[in-house]
C-alpha cells in the first residue's frame, strides 16, 4: 500500500525562496516509536528534536512520518526527497541521509534502493541486508551502535560495516559506545562532529546517478 507520508520541515537561517542559492538536505528517518498520525512525535528524537529545542542547522531538514503499522518504503521516500527538491533550493549534490533504530533499517534500504542519490549515509542503530552493501560502496557512511543494545544487536551494524569494507568503501566510520543501550542516538545527534562530517561530503558521480 503506499505511503502519503506527511513531514516536518525546516528551513536554515539566510534561506530565501527567491535566491538562487542550493542548499544542503538532510533526511531524517525516525523509530517505530514514533509512528502514526501526530507529526509532533517525530520531534521525540534526533534532529528535529534539536530544531524544536532552538538548534540551527545549515542545512534543510526533512523528517517524514512514517504512518502507524507500517516500516519505512524506499520508494515513497524517493518520491518525497524529489517533491522536496522540486519545491525547495536543494543542492542534489549534498543529500544526506540518517536515521535510527528503524530508521536506521530504513536508512540502509533506502540508500541500497537509490544508491546514487546520496553524498553519505549516519545509520543508527539499524541494520540491513549485507549482500546488497556493494550497491552501495561507494557512500561514505558513518554507522553508530551501542554495545549493550537488547533491542537491535551491534552484530546487526557490525554486519553492514564489515561488508562495506570487504566491497572496498573508502570511507567507512563505526563508531560503538560502551555501555550504551538502545539510545545511541542521544549520543550521535548531539555530535556536532556527525553534521560537519555528513555537509563535508559531496555526492559522487559515476554516470547512474538514474539507477534504483
Amino acid at each position: 500500500m503506499k505511503q502519503e507520508l506527511k513531514y516536518l520541515l525546516y528551513l536554515p537561517q539566510g534561506y530565501d525562496k527567491n535566491a538562487d542559492r542550493a542548499w544542503p538536505l538532510v533526511l531524517f528517518l525516525h523509530g517505530s516509536g514514533e509512528r502514526g498520525a501526530d507529526l509532533g512525535v517525530v520531534k521525540k528524537h534526533g534532529p528535529p528534536k534539536l530544531v524544536s529545542q532552538g538548534k540551527h542547522f545549515p542545512f534543510i531538514l526533512v523528517s517524514p512520518q512514517c504512518p502507524a503499522d507500517q516500516s519505512w518504503d524506499p520508494t515513497t521516500l524517493n518520491g518525497l526527497l524529489d517533491d522536496v527538491q522540486a519545491k525547495y533550493h536543494v543542492d542534489p549534490d549534498r543529500v544526506y541521509l540518517t536515521g535510527l533504530s528503524m530508521g536506521g533499517f530504513g536508512a540502509w534500504d533506502l540508500a541500497r534502493s537509490y544508491p546514487h542519490k546520496f553524498a553519505a549515509i549516519a545509520p543508527i542503530c539499524g541494520g540491513g541486508d549485507p549482500q546488497f552493501v556493494k550497491n552501495i560502496a561507494h557512500i561514505p557512511a558513518w554507522v553508530f551502535h551501542g554495545e549493550d543494545d537488547p533491542v537491535v544487536p551491534i552484530r546487526r551494524s557490525e554486519e553492514m560495516v564489515d561488508a562495506l569494507k570487504k566491497a572496498g568503501d573508502r570511507e567507512v566510520k563505526f563508531t560503538h559506545y560502551p555501555k550504551v543501550g538502545h539510545d545511541s542516538w542521544v549520543k550521535a545527534y548531539d555530535d556536532p562532529e556527525l553534521y560537519q562530517w555528513l555537509l563535508s561530503h559531496k555526492r559522487e558521480h559515476t554516470g547512474k546517478e538514474g539507477e534504483k
